[in-house]
Order: C-alpha cells, then structure tokens, then sequence
C-alpha cells in the first residue's frame, strides 16, 4: 500500500527544506508538473530536477514552513510561508533574506507527487534581485 498523500507531500516539503534535489526527483512522477506562482507550468521530472538544482544554486537557503496542511484524498493543501536567502557570487548576504506567505497545493498519485503548485507573492525576491547592482 502506498504512503498517505499528506505524508507523501510532507515527505516532499521535508526534501526541499534539505535542498534535496535527489530525493524531489524521486517523489515526483515522471510527467510531473510544478505551476509557480505565476501560472508558469514546468513538466516532467528531469526538467524539474534541473530546475529544482537552478532554485537552490539562486536561493540556497531555500524553505518551507507549514502551519496548516488539509487533505481531502490525493490533494494536500499546505499554508505558511516560503523563505530564503538569494545568492550572489555564492554569498548569502543578511540583507538578501526574504520571507513570503505561501500556499501550496499537492497532487498525489500512486504515492508520487504529479503535481505542486505554489501560491505565494514573488515580489519579496524580486525586490532583493533587484537591488543587486551588476558588477563591472
């Protein structure tokens, strides 16, 4: 039998606040799909584990804090917040830390996510991105 879909999707939560680009890519289907908080739409999941690699190289500090979490079947509803730190030059500066309510939404089937998507305001790093000055 397979795992709940609310442990699956915490199981997940749990990879990304380790920065665990192996482990994402194992929960994931292969035809999986991330939709950001724009409505951008990734699918498949070496796409996505390319893209997850990208995310921590820009934001290594990068989690999740969930307060509350639904289910209701395969779908887990997950709310809190996402935060991080983005990088330049590798470094992690104090004044480049970010922090944004989120909402998450997984879709679980046969104990793999098909699906996340992110509900959260991307104008906290956009911000810090651009008060970064271009170095000459």
């Amino acid at each position: 039998m397979s795992e709940s879909a609310e442990a699956v999707a915490q199981a997940f939560v749990r990879a990304i606040n380790r920065q665990d680009v192996d482990a994402l890519a194992e929960l994931m289907t292969e035809e999986h799909r991330f939709v950001d908080g724009l409505g951008n739409v990734v699918a498949g999941r070496d796409q996505m584990r390319a893209a997850w690699k990208g995310y921590f190289a820009m934001v290594p500090d990068y989690t999740i804090a969930v307060e509350e979490a639904y289910c209701d079947g395969p779908v887990v509803v997950m709310v809190g917040k996402a935060q991080g730190t983005y990088a330049v030059d590798g470094r992690t500066p104090g004044e480049n830390r970010w922090e944004t309510p989120a909402a998450f939404r997984a879709q679980i089937e046969l104990g793999k996510l098909a699906e996340w998507r992110v509900y959260a305001d991307n104008d906290p790093i956009r911000q810090v991105m651009a008060r970064q000055k271009p170095r000459t």
